[in-house]
């Protein structure tokens, strides 16, 4: 018969992003002690991987363990941002329970309505922790009563409206009850776990069942799988089924078994059911399948929300292909990609046109971004062309994904947000002002409308406004979206920029590169001032004469240059771009390099449209 374990309790901790999920974790890890007295541990502990402390966010799921009063509290850090939501929908499979961190000032968020959704529909008791109450503008009673509002509009069962809220403040380490605390432990919250989150439900006595949630790689086991065990035990040593997405199976050994304590794996001779585990010897596992007892009967594999976004992978050919990457070939860059699947659950890899590219799909531009600068620092070099929406036939015809684009921004950029969305096939749903002059403003976007959209926020709003947005899922296809940028400044020669080359460019426009920076052919080096592309020799030199130049003849004066980060240069090319990655150096290309073949098919593309 199932019957609850008094031992364990197994906690997802979920947000929007910057609500402070990695910071409380820090804390609970901490006040338990799981660290010697003396020991120099920072913050942000769990996020080890250096993208993820570079931009603030967590982007892959972790597995921590505290010990509190003779219970094991297994602890689920979670991301925030919604382009890693697969992440979320698998690692929630082995949790209970779950804390969901709500700003002090912001209140629910749209990240926030998306994975207390799939935490509620997973059955999970739920802990409502208000962070960041020391903020002077805390407006905690307001942000309470939101929170409610949204558990009633995601709630499946009764039980779940009825929820407990501890107040906090995760970076100075203290929790409470009561609303006007100031100082103290976590205690408040470690006792809230054991009291409200139940243990897990288990059958010790019916055959061996996990789902492998998670994957890890270790040069001397191999595959890891990391997942919940559902019924049973398994020993060290023992013979399991794996069976795959199919329910095909086949036979192997456990060879080690690790469970989770603090941070660190120890290695276990037994486990049972409740416990998360880690286990090595099936070589080709992959998340979702089922390890099991020969008698059992596999588990449902974990389903995760289809991509909506896609971009090209291939490999490089430009004139300066080779020069930093290591791996360069289309296997290699093949072979990394396949590799990424295997842990990236929501991502889709599929074969391009040709034998050197490769579609890949994921949930948007930040997640395709952190594919291709992990792939970057790996020593991988290769070019990427625009995201582009995902479009499939449904019950409209032909349908998109589409968004709800959520805005809080100063009141006097209102109406340059209306008229920028309006012409993006934005419909404005909401709009409410704030009493310190900010505006709140509510859309629902074609996805398509959002790509290239944040550059072009930041400068409306001068840096003041925030976006977050959630998605809506497939509707029809709303019509055809103008291009907003302008044209490019494209490199005509071959050589090392020259002051007095890139002077002269600047005239034109905005200049992406500096004196001495090597270009070629078909490189965009910046944006034109005006609509169209046009070429420029920024390696022209000043003309040598036998006549002295006077002293303001002689300086040059350049404006400082501007290059893209990765995710603005993604948003800024346009269907005949490129991006061409290296470890080193980011540049923008034309896909043809050729100028006087770019110019005949703009001519044809003019002639066609002049036809129609």
């Amino acid at each position: 018969m199932p019957s609850r374990r008094a031992d364990v309790r197994n906690v997802a901790i979920i947000a929007h992003v910057d609500h402070g999920k990695t910071t409380l974790v820090d804390a609970l890890l901490k006040q338990a002690h799981v660290f010697r007295e003396n020991e120099h541990v920072g913050t942000l502990i769990l996020d080890s991987n250096p993208l993820e402390r570079e931009k603030g966010i967590t982007i892959m799921a972790k597995n921590a363990a505290v010990e509190f009063n003779g219970v094991r509290i297994n602890i689920i850090d979670t991301p925030g941002h919604a382009d890693f939501g697969g992440e979320v929908e698998r690692v929630l499979n082995m949790a209970d329970g779950c804390l969901l961190l709500v700003d002090a000032v912001e209140g629910p968020m749209p990240q926030t309505k998306f994975v207390l959704r799939k935490a509620l529909e997973l059955g999970l008791h739920a802990i409502v922790v208000v962070n960041k109450i020391d903020r002077p503008q805390a407006r905690l009673s307001a942000v309470v009563s939101e929170t409610q509002d949204l558990f009633l509009d995601l709630a499946t069962e009764d039980h779940q409206l009825d929820f407990p809220v501890v107040y906090a403040n995760a970076r100075d380490g203290y929790a409470s009850l009561e609303t006007g605390a100031t100082s103290g432990t976590m205690q408040p919250l470690f006792e809230t776990i054991l009291t409200h989150v139940p243990g897990p439900e288990v059958d010790e006595n019916a055959p061996f069942r996990m789902l492998a949630t998670t994957l890890q790689y270790d040069n001397f086991r191999g595959r890891t799988a990391v997942g919940r065990i559902r019924d049973g035990s398994v020993t060290s040593g023992s013979t399991v089924v794996r069976y795959d997405l199919e329910g095909q199976p086949t036979t192997h050994r456990v060879n080690q078994l690790f469970g989770f304590r603090g941070l660190d794996r120890v290695e276990l001779q037994e486990a049972t059911a409740g416990d998360i585990v880690a286990l090595t010897g099936i070589s080709d596992i992959a998340i979702g399948e089922t390890i099991a007892s020969a008698e059992a009967v596999p588990l449902p594999p974990i389903a995760i929300e289809m991509p909506t976004v896609k971009m090209t992978f291939r490999v490089n050919d430009s004139p300066f292909a080779g020069r930093d990457g290591q791996f360069v070939t289309s296997r290699q860059i093949r072979e990394r990609l396949m590799r990424e699947v295997e842990t990236n659950v929501a991502l889709r890899v599929e074969d391009g046109e040709t034998a050197e590219s490769f579609v890949v799909s994921g949930r948007g531009e930040l997640h395709l971004a952190i594919l291709v600068e992990t792939m970057r620092r790996e020593g991988y070099e290769f070019a990427v062309t625009r995201p582009e929406v995902i479009v499939r036939k449904g019950a409209h015809g032909t349908e998109e994904p589409f968004e709800k684009l959520y805005i809080e921004a100063p009141e006097s950029a209102t109406g340059f947000l209306i008229e920028t969305l309006s012409g993006r096939k934005a419909l404005m749903t909401g709009m409410h002002s704030d009493h310190d002059g900010d505006v709140r403003l509510e859309f629902e976007i074609p996805t398509r409308g959002l790509i290239g959209f944040r550059d072009t926020f930041i400068s409306g709003t001068a840096g003041e406004g925030i976006m977050n947005t959630e998605y809506l899922g497939y509707r029809a296809w709303a019509g055809e979206i103008a291009r907003y940028r302008n044209g490019a400044l494209v490199a005509s020669d071959m050589g090392s920029a020259l002051a007095f080359g890139i002077a002269n460019a600047q005239e034109r426009g905005q200049l992406f590169i500096e004196p001495g920076v090597d270009v070629y052919a078909g490189m965009i080096v910046g944006l034109h001032a005006r609509e169209n592309d046009l070429d420029v020799n920024v390696c022209k030199a000043k003309q040598l004469t036998n006549i002295r130049s006077s002293t303001s003849d002689i300086a040059v004066k350049l404006t400082p240059p501007s290059p893209p980060s990765l995710e603005r240069s993604l948003s800024l090319i346009g269907s005949d771009e490129m991006v061409e990655v290296t470890p080193k150096t980011l540049r923008l290309r034309k896909i043809e390099l050729n100028a006087t073949i770019r110019a005949r098919a703009t001519k044809r593309a003019k002639f066609a449209a002049m036809g129609q």
